[in-house]
């Protein structure tokens, strides 16, 4: 979704340089490799393990005030890798597949700073750890990770962020009936655009912001139990991170991209 709105937002300029770097994908879209750093787990499990403490950023200090030394050691954490990326993305002397995987990388992980769950102060893995109960008629039958116990299904706080918040009506690749990516993108970029005034801000305010909202808008709910309220009361949220993300990332291709080779 992130990839899907920042690509209708995108210079001319960048765009070009998306199309050049992104020649020969089988989705050769912002939205179509989005996933790809994901599908490292099983597509490259080595790779994946060396990358993985890319896709989010913890302390355990009880606040927001990330230290990047403390909280993202050697530049492993995703702010860290989407400051790293990005270089390598800017530097026309860099081979195209390092530039092409640097573009997927930041695709992915703009839209995963935005994820509260990614960016968190709790000591539960981002919320991996804080298991819920949720009434199996909420479940979609296209999602994994399902665990039933007497007509109860399982699953956790993060995977609910990352999978059913926008899933639930749509989003999802592998059937669900809803708007679709598409029709959902539409509906979000009817909205007002862009969705935040002033510059673009830096990755770590981010997941600072990120950060806060996990406490500030109470995402975890109480008794481990989650309905179709709390759905309903943090879809408008979830759907203003992705919007925000999509705003950042484009502004960030452009800034990258966006000038033609000397």
């Amino acid at each position: 979704m992130v990839g899907e709105l920042a690509q209708r937002h995108v210079q001319p300029a960048t765009q070009a340089q998306i199309d050049a770097l992104l020649a020969g994908e089988a989705d050769p879209t912002l939205a179509g490799v989005a996933t790809w750093a994901d599908d490292l787990r099983n597509a490259s499990p080595e790779r994946f393990k060396a990358t993985s403490p890319w896709h989010y950023i913890n302390t355990n200090n009880g606040t927001c005030d990330f230290d990047l030394v403390r909280d993202c050691p050697d530049g492993k954490c995703v702010v860290g890798a989407i400051e790293a990326q990005r270089k390598i993305l800017a530097d026309r002397t860099q081979p195209i597949e390092a530039r092409r995987e640097a573009l997927k990388f930041i695709v992915h992980f703009v839209g995963d700073v935005h994820q509260p769950m990614h960016a968190s102060n709790h000591s539960d893995k981002g919320g991996n750890d804080y298991q819920i109960s949720l009434s199996t008629k909420l479940e979609p039958e296209a999602y994994a990770k399902k665990n039933y116990v007497d007509g109860v299904m399982g699953t956790n706080l993060h995977s609910i962020w990352d999978y059913y918040i926008l899933g639930e009506v749509g989003v999802d690749k592998k059937g669900h009936p809803g708007l679709g990516l598409k029709g959902y993108a539409d509906r979000l970029d009817a909205l007002p655009w862009p969705p935040e005034d002033g510059a673009v801000s830096p990755p770590m305010a981010w997941a600072k912001e990120s950060c806060r909202a996990v406490d500030g808008r109470s995402l975890y709910p109480s008794g481990h139990k989650l309905d179709q309220s709390y759905l309903d009361t943090m879809r408008p949220f979830a759907e203003q991170r992705v919007r925000q993300a999509a705003w950042r990332l484009a502004k960030l291709l452009d800034d990258t991209l966006g000038t033609p080779a000397p």
